[in-house]
C-alpha cells in the first residue's frame, strides 16, 4: 500500500509544481483588476493587478474624471516591455503589477472624484479583449504637494511606485503580510513558491490551531494496534492522514479563493461540530473497551474503520480523518493562507495557488509524520501497560471533543465539561484511594498525577460556579480587583456594511476594525494576550474600536469580509480619522504585543 501513497504524492507534486495554462480565458475584470487611491490632494495612484498569462497594452490606456471641472495631467508610468505583435509590430506591454500616477486638479470644495480608466489587453492563449472601462471613487487627501512630488519622482526614477512610499512615514509598516505573500506567488518562481509555503506550513504546525491534530493521529496509531504495527505500516498511516489533510487544504483553499468564502466558516456550526465531537467520543469509548470490532453494528464498524482499530487500519479511513481534521479541527486563517487565497481571488490561477496550499499542508503534516512514528516507538510492550495507554488516549480524545464544542457551548457548560473530565480522570487514577503500604514508584507517580488533575477539576468547578468563564484562569473571578488594562479595551459591535459606514462617518479619530469568530483560535489569542497588554491597551484607548463578529457567517458577514478582501477571521483593518482605510496597515493572524504596538503607533500617526 505504501508504494501507492508515494506514487500518488509524486503525481500530485508534479501536477502542482508545473501548472498548465488555463484552458479558458477568465473574465476581464479578474484578468485586469484595477484599484485607485489618492496619494495626496493632487495625485492619484492607479494599480492594475494583471493575472498570470495576461498582459495590457501601454498605448491603450484612457483616463477621465467626474465631476465637471476636474482635469487630469499627463499620466506617469514605468517603462513596459516590448512585445512583437503580428498585426501591430513592436508594442509596449505590461504584466504582473502596474502602478501609474495620475496628476489631478480639482475645483475648490471637491474632495472626491469618479475616475474612469479604460484599458485593453490579451491572454497568451490567443484571446484579446475589447477596451475595458473601470470606475473607482477616489477620496482626495489633503497633503503637501511638494513633499508628495519629490517622493513620487524618486519612485518613478526607480521604475516601481509603492503605495506606502508616499503616504507612510519611514517607520510605518509597509504592505500587510498577506499582501506580500500574494506578491511572492505572483512574482517568484514555482520551486521557490512551493518551498516557501512548505516552510510556512512547518511554522504554522506549532501554533495552537493545529495542536489537536496530534492526539487525533496518535489515537489512530494506538487504536490501530500500536506495537503490532510495523514501522512501514505506521508511516503509511501517518502519511495517509497528512495527505488527506494537505489535499483538503489545497481544494478548500482554491474553492475559497474562487468563491470568496471559506468552507471552514460554513462548517463551524453546532450540528457539524457536534457530529464530529460525537465521532471522538465514540473513538474514546472504544479506547475504554466499551465495544469491540466484532460487534455487528454498522455504525460501530464505520467508527472502527475510521479509527483504524483493525490490524493495520484502513488508509482510506485515516485519510478521511485527515481531511475532516483540516476542515474542522484547524480552521486557522494565518497570513500564508490569506495570501494564497488573495492571489487565487485576484488572478484566478487556481493551479499555482492550490499547489502552494498543498505544499503548506505537507509542511503542516511533516511534524505529524514524526509524531506518528514516535507514537509507535514509545509505546510499551504488549501487556497491562497497553490498556493504560489506550485509556489515556481515550481521555485525550474526550478533551478534543470538548475543545471542538467550546465555540458553540455556553461558557458555563464548557467549564463544567472540563471540570468533569479532570475530576473523573483524577478519580480513575486513584486520587481519592489510599496507597497500599508497599506501593512502588509508578503507583505513587500516577496517584500524584491523579491528585493534580482532581485539584484542577475542583478549581474549574469552583470557578465556574463563582462566575468565571475562563478555563485557563478559573479562579481569577475570586481576585479582589480585575486587571485595569483589560477594562480599557472596549469594542463596539458592527454587523453589516451599513453599520460600519455609519460608524466610520461619525469617527473623529483613527478606527480599528477587528474581525472575530468564536471558532477562531488566533482571535482568542489576540483577546487574551495582546489586547490586554498595558502598552497595547494604552494605544487602543486613543482609537475607536469596532468588532465584527462573523461567527454566524450570515450574508451581512460575508459582505463585510468581501468588502475588505478577507476570507475569514482573524483580520484587523485600520482607518484614519476621516474614515479612509489605511491599506498599508493590516494584521492577519496572531501578533505579539510588542509587534502589534508598533502597528498601532503607525495607525495613530496623522
Amino acid at each position: 500500500m505504501i508504494h501507492r501513497l508515494f506514487a500518488l504524492l509524486a503525481i500530485l507534486a508534479c501536477l502542482l509544481a508545473h501548472p498548465a495554462r488555463a484552458s479558458e480565458p477568465i473574465e476581464p475584470e479578474k484578468a485586469f483588476a484595477m484599484q485607485a487611491r489618492a496619494l495626496d490632494a493632487q495625485t492619484v495612484e492607479v494599480v492594475f493587478e494583471i493575472a498570470k498569462d495576461y498582459y495590457l497594452y501601454g498605448s491603450k490606456f484612457r483616463f477621465s474624471a467626474q465631476p465637471a471641472g476636474v482635469t487630469l495631467g499627463e499620466v506617469q508610468r514605468p517603462p513596459g516591455k516590448l512585445k512583437h505583435d503580428e498585426f501591430f509590430g513592436e508594442v509596449e506591454t505590461y504584466r504582473g503589477t502596474l502602478r501609474m500616477l495620475v496628476p489631478v486638479a480639482a475645483p475648490a470644495g471637491v474632495d472626491a472624484i469618479e475616475l474612469t480608466v479604460s484599458s485593453q489587453g490579451c491572454w497568451d492563449g490567443g484571446v484579446c479583449y475589447p477596451p475595458l472601462p473601470q470606475q473607482a471613487r477616489v477620496a482626495l487627501v489633503a497633503a503637501s504637494p511638494a513633499a508628495g512630488a519629490s517622493l513620487l519622482d524618486g519612485a518613478l526614477a526607480r521604475g516601481d511606485v509603492l503605495a506606502s512610499d508616499a503616504v507612510a512615514p519611514p517607520a510605518a509598516v509597509s504592505l500587510d503580510e498577506s499582501g506580500r505573500i500574494a506578491g511572492l506567488l505572483r512574482d517568484a518562481s514555482v520551486p521557490l513558491v512551493l518551498a516557501s509555503f512548505f516552510g510556512f506550513g512547518l511554522l504554522l504546525a506549532f501554533t495552537p490551531c493545529h495542536f489537536p491534530m496530534i492526539p487525533i493521529l496518535s489515537g489512530i496509531i494506538v487504536g490501530g494496534g500500536g506495537q503490532h504495527l510495523s514501522r512501514t505500516r505506521t508511516f503509511a498511516l501517518s502519511l495517509a492522514y497528512v495527505l488527506g489533510m494537505a489535499v483538503t487544504y489545497a481544494l478548500a483553499g482554491v474553492g475559497a479563493g474562487l468563491s470568496g468564502t471559506l468552507l471552514v466558516a460554513a462548517l463551524q456550526n453546532v450540528w457539524v461540530l457536534s457530529a464530529f465531537a460525537l465521532v471522538f467520543v465514540a473513538l474514546a469509548l472504544s479506547m475504554f473497551g466499551f465495544y469491540e470490532l466484532q460487534l455487528p453494528s454498522a455504525l460501530q464498524s464505520r467508527i472502527a474503520d475510521t479509527a483504524s482499530h483493525n490490524k493495520g487500519g484502513h488508509l482510506g479511513g485515516v485519510a478521511a480523518m485527515g481531511a475532516l481534521s483540516a476542515l474542522i479541527v484547524g480552521p486557522c486563517l494565518a497570513a500564508p493562507l490569506a495570501g494564497a487565497l488573495l492571489y487565487i481571488a485576484r488572478s484566478g490561477d487556481a493551479a499555482l495557488g492550490g499547489g502552494a496550499l498543498f505544499a503548506m499542508g505537507l509542511g503542516l503534516g511533516a511534524p505529524l509524520l514524526a509524531v506518528g512514528m514516535a507514537t509507535r516507538s514509545v509505546l510499551p510492550k504488549v501487556g497491562p501497560w497497553m490498556d493504560g495507554v489506550k485509556k489515556a488516549f481515550g481521555v485525550i480524545l474526550l478533551g478534543v471533543a470538548i475543545w471542538l464544542l467550546m465555540p458553540v457551548l455556553p461558557p458555563l457548560a464548557g467549564m463544567l465539561a472540563w471540570a468533569a473530565l479532570l475530576l473523573f480522570s483524577g478519580i480513575f487514577l486513584h486520587a481519592l484511594d489510599p496507597l497500599p503500604p508497599h506501593a512502588h514508584g509508578w503507583q505513587r507517580f500516577w496517584k500524584g498525577v491523579g491528585v493534580v488533575l482532581a485539584i484542577g477539576g475542583a478549581a474549574m468547578l469552583v470557578g465556574a460556579l463563582a462566575g468565571s468563564r475562563d478555563p485557563l484562569q478559573p479562579l481569577a473571578v475570586l481576585r479582589a480587583e480585575a486587571s485595569p488594562a483589560a477594562e480599557t479595551v472596549r469594542f463596539e459591535r458592527v454587523g453589516s456594511l451599513a453599520e460600519l459606514e455609519s460608524r466610520l462617518a461619525a469617527a473623529e479619530r483613527p478606527v480599528m476594525l477587528d474581525f472575530y469568530a468564536d471558532w477562531c483560535v488566533s482571535c482568542k489569542e489576540m483577546e487574551r494576550y495582546t489586547f490586554p497588554d498595558p502598552q497595547v491597551a494604552q494605544r487602543l484607548a486613543q482609537m475607536t474600536l469596532l468588532k465584527a463578529d462573523v461567527t454566524a457567517n450570515s450574508e451581512e458577514h460575508k459582505a463585510l469580509l468581501k468588502r475588505f478582501g478577507l476570507f475569514g477571521p482573524p483580520g484587523i483593518i485600520f482607518f484614519d480619522g476621516a474614515g479612509r482605510e489605511r491599506t498599508d496597515l493590516r494584521v492577519v493572524g496572531f501578533q505579539k504585543p510588542e509587534a502589534f504596538a508598533g502597528v498601532l503607533d503607525s495607525a495613530l500617526r496623522r
